[in-house]
């Protein structure tokens, strides 16, 4: 939540507010949210609290927000550079023969490398707490992360077998 509380205020900021410099800082500020979490997850096990399934959370959340969040970022600025400066809008993506295949397995490698990453701290955090026994809520997530990660497969497949062609363009009518 506060990932999204600091991108709108630093956009609203940078943009709306015309305070581009805090802007800035509020959208740098973004990433320190994932270190906080972090610390704050791997301290409150270390102090000896008992691992839970929001524990776990915490882990796929920053697999997937360390892979993501720059992206959204980049996306959400663009938006509101197009709203608020006036900024052309982007070239529209080919998304048909190689560049979509290309597109669809991308897409479905930054997943796999964001579930890598949630799969390594969710079993850090389970070696931080001394074993299976203890850690066994810890790895709750694992079962939706890992049916995301087989589903979100078929898109890639599909481009791949029928890739889509370039539009054409209508006749001209003279």
């Amino acid at each position: 939540m506060l990932f999204w509380v600091l991108l709108v205020a630093g956009l609203a900021a940078r943009y709306a507010a015309g305070m581009p410099r805090l802007g800035g800082l509020l959208l740098f500020c973004v990433p320190l949210i994932d270190v906080v979490l972090l610390a704050a997850t791997v301290l409150s096990i270390r102090d000896g609290v008992e691992p839970t399934v929001w524990h776990g959370l915490s882990a796929a959340y920053l697999g997937i927000t360390v892979v993501y969040g720059h992206r959204t970022i980049r996306w959400a600025d663009a938006k509101f550079a197009r709203r608020y400066a006036e900024n052309p809008p982007p070239p529209p993506p080919k998304l048909y023969g190689r560049a979509a295949v290309a597109d669809a397995w991308l897409g479905w490698l930054r997943f796999l490398l964001a579930y890598g990453i949630s799969v390594g701290l969710m079993f850090g955090l389970v070696a931080l707490v001394g074993g299976l026994d203890r850690g066994a809520p810890l790895l709750v997530w694992l079962n939706p992360l890992t049916k995301v990660l087989v589903y979100s497969l078929i898109w890639p497949i599909v481009t791949t077998l029928w890739p889509g062609r370039a539009p054409t363009r209508p006749a001209d009518p003279r």
